[in-house]
This record gives C-alpha cells, sequence and structure tokens, in this order.
C-alpha cells in the first residue's frame, strides 16, 4: 500500500526488549505506528494511524490543573469526555512538560536506523545465546517499505535474525524487491475468511491478503523461510464455528500443517480511551472478557480434524 510522503518513514511506538512472546528465544520488538487495516478489536490502537497523537490516562492522573493552565489552545478539560479537545489540540505537546504524573505521553516518535540499532545491538549477545532477534511488530511494517528494507538490511549485517508480523494487506511487487531477501520469518495473521465480513469489521477485503499469502508460501517453500499463519481469535467475530471452518479449510487446501491460534484479551477499550477514540458499544459489551478456555478448545479442534497443528 502506498503511502503519503510525509510517512515515507515511520513513527515508532516502542522498542520493546526482553519480549519472549513473539517469535523463537528472546527478542526485541519493534512496534510501528500506521496500519493499512482498521480492525475493531485491534490490541494495539494506538498504532491505527501513522501520525504522532496525545494519550491522557486517567489513572495516572493526579488533577493538578498544570496541563490545563499551560495549554495555548485551552483543549484540556475535565468537561471533555476523553479530557482533550481534539479538534482544538495542536500537538505543540507543552502540556507533557509540565505534567509531573506523565498521564499524558506523546504517541509516536521518530527514530533513524542508526538510533534503533543502538538500542537493538546491546540486547545481541542475548539473541545469540536463546536463538531469538528482532521482531517487527506494529502497526504495520510492511507499509513503510524503503525504512524497514534499510532497517533490515541493517540487522542482517549484525546476523541478527529478523521476524515480520504482517497482516498481509501490503504491495507484493516491493515487499519481494524490499525486504523479503532479508526477513528470517514471517507471522502472517489471518482475521476473517469472509471478504464482506473482512471489510466490515477490518476496513478493507481480504483479496489481497489471501493472495499475497498463496504467493509467499510458494517463496518460503523455495527458499526455506518460516512462515507462519495465526488466527486471533476475537469472540463472536473471527472465533466463529463458520469463520474457523473456513480459514482451516484454506489452509489445508494450500497444505498447511502448522498455524497459531491467539487468544484474545480486552485490555484495547482501554487504550482507546486513553488516545480519545470511540469504541463502538457492541464491541465493549461483546469483547469485555478474556476469552474461555473452551473456545481455545474448540477452534483448536476444528484445526486438528482437517490435519492442522496449533
Amino acid at each position: 500500500m502506498d503511502i503519503p510522503a510525509s510517512h515515507a518513514a515511520p513513527l515508532i511506538l516502542e522498542i520493546k526488549g526482553n519480549s519472549l512472546d513473539d517469535g523463537p528465544g528472546i527478542r526485541s520488538v519493534v512496534f510501528y505506528k500506521g496500519c493499512p487495516l482498521s480492525c475493531v478489536w485491534c490490541h494495539n490502537p494506538e498504532s491505527k494511524r501513522a501520525a504522532v497523537e496525545l494519550s491522557f490516562d486517567t489513572n495516572v492522573c493526579i488533577n493538578c490543573g498544570a496541563c490545563r493552565n499551560t495549554c495555548p489552545e485551552d483543549a484540556l478539560s475535565l468537561d471533555n469526555r476523553y479530557y482533550v479537545d481534539r479538534s482544538k489540540c495542536t500537538l505543540c505537546f507543552q502540556c507533557l512538560d509540565i505534567c509531573p504524573s506523565n498521564a499524558l505521553e506523546r504517541v509516536g516518535r521518530p527514530m533513524s536506523v542508526d538510533a534503533m540499532l543502538e538500542k537493538i545491538l546491546p540486547d545481541k549477545p542475548f539473541f545469540d545465546a536463546s536463538g531469538g532477534g528482532v521482531t517487527l511488530s506494529g502497526g504495520e511494517p510492511t507499509l513503510y517499505m524503503a525504512f524497514t528494507s534499510q532497517l533490515v538490511h541493517a540487522l542482517k549485517q549484525e546476523k541478527i535474525h529478523t521476524l515480520l508480523e504482517t497482516c498481509g494487506f501490503f504491495h507484493w511487487d516491493r515487499f519481494m524487491e524490499m525486504l523479503y531477501l532479508n526477513i528470517d520469518a514471517i507471522y502472517f495473521d489471518f482475521k476473517l475468511i469472509d471478504r464482506n465480513l473482512h471489510k466490515h469489521y477490518c476496513g478493507q477485503s481480504n483479496e489481497k491478503i489471501l493472495d499475497n499469502f498463496e504467493r509467499l508460501l510458494n517463496a518460503a517453500k523455495q527458499d526455506g523461510k518460516h512462515l507462519l499463519p495465526r488466527i486471533p481469535l476475537i469472540p463472536d467475530i473471527t472465533d466463529t464455528e463458520t469463520n474457523i471452518r473456513g480459514i482451516a479449510a484454506f489452509l489445508k487446501r494450500l497444505d498447511i500443517d502448522h498455524a497459531a491460534l491467539l487468544e484474545y484479551n480486552p485490555l484495547w477499550p482501554e487504550k482507546n480511551k486513553k488516545i480519545g477514540a470511540n469504541t463502538p458499544s457492541k464491541a465493549v459489551q461483546a469483547l469485555a472478557s478474556f476469552s474461555e478456555r473452551s473456545v481455545l478448545e474448540r477452534c483448536r479442534a476444528i484445526f486438528e480434524a482437517s490435519g492442522i497443528k496449533t
């Protein structure tokens, strides 16, 4: 997907070290800001928009009033639903400098490849000892092909294992030309097999995603790259029997023998509040609690009956 010239380099949410949940071994995870999809349940809603944002955490605020007195646009008020009136806020971030509790935070910062390497490389001994490396996540790293190409090339020069987590909605030719060769493993997320439901819940149809996966599978088989399809289990949306059976049938047709089922956690609505994003009331009601173990077992049984281990 092409992006505006102003977004040619990404904003980075954070580089999280010592991760054991985003690939093999001990890893550093780079979280990009910006995604071509807009999934209703996104676990990192602060990563959806490519632009910088202002976050407010009411649980941390001590209500000292310093930020309200400082704001030149009068954009901060207890009367505002999310405290920040984003129609007035110019993102000058003067409020951050005065906030003693860090209740107000900048979401997304520019980082050069050199600056990222400076943060990542001290952990290389842990990568080497554990079989770990760097995971590119988001948001969507393929939204920034040129920048990500520079980063993965630099990581390859340092002999660091690189794993890409992707929603699969990317420009195929540019991906193969700029990223594929320097990526060691790919975690490829599937949400919904039905194109209309995918567009309804994720903002885009899934034709490009399904096509990219098939083409990527063929390339990965030839090159020995690890490609893992993953299915997030979202209550009453992606974990329905119809959807799970549909995805399992699609993967079985491609002779996939292993996939990952991602259990749901309901922490994203609180993140939505921090950035002033409205959460549909229906979604809050339906997605307010963690997945039941029985749901995971039901979905796992469907995949295993298709010969796909999870």
